[in-house]
């Protein structure tokens, strides 16, 4: 660490601290701000997922899976890859139960999202909104029959855009302190990630 941060355990408290202020957050959501209004932000569609982060040590808000102790981020992004909101959570919790944080000015036209987020309550949520679901159902057995009501449909060409929203996890898997989470407590971790989604931003701003 370069000498004019200062000493290790005072860089430590303002990262812990400017993180409990949403310091990084507020940045983030000034980019995003910034991008939408230099039309940079791609509103027609937006993808959302998770992924899994090992927690060797364990810590506050880490879950016990088959993959080991660990915690899970999830977030939307727009149709450029742009995170829009993000979450970080026990990898216990199923990753349609939180909302992504962010308040962004618009709501996409259509969600992106995998089979684990076929639930009713999340599906009856988006329609509330006006957002449309591309989202295509969990495999049943042979036996089961649909209910009444709306029929889900999951088009193929829009359905195989994922590929944006695995991109923009690369994209953050290069910062290596985000792949796996050594921090016990849960607000570093979360000030790592919002640091890196504002920087994916303020370089696309600046680009």
């Amino acid at each position: 660490m370069p000498r004019e941060y200062g000493a290790p355990t005072t860089v430590w408290r303002r990262l812990k601290r400017w993180g409990e202020e949403h310091v990084w957050e507020r940045i983030w959501r000034a980019a995003l701000s910034a991008l939408d209004q230099h039309g940079k932000l791609d509103w027609s569609m937006a993808f959302l997922d998770g992924s899994f982060a090992p927690a060797k040590k364990g810590g506050e808000k880490v879950g016990l899976t088959k993959k080991g102790k660990g915690a899970k981020w999830m977030f939307v992004i727009d149709g450029n890859g742009l995170p829009l909101g993000f979450h970080s959570d026990s990898a216990k919790t199923a990753e349609v139960t939180p909302r992504p944080h962010g308040r962004p000015k618009s709501r996409p036209d259509n969600l992106v999202a995998d089979r684990a987020y076929d639930r009713r309550a999340f599906r009856q949520a988006l329609r509330r909104r006006g957002i449309g679901m591309r989202i295509p159902p969990k495999r049943r057995p042979a036996k089961w029959r649909a209910k009444k009501g709306r029929p889900i449909v999951a088009r193929k060409e829009e359905y195989r855009l994922r590929y944006k929203v695995e991109r923009s996890f690369a994209w953050l898997g290069n910062c290596w302190r985000l792949l796996i989470r050594w921090e016990h407590q849960v607000s570093p971790y979360r000030s790592f990630f919002a640091c890196a989604i504002m920087r994916l931003c303020v370089a696309r701003l600046a680009s």
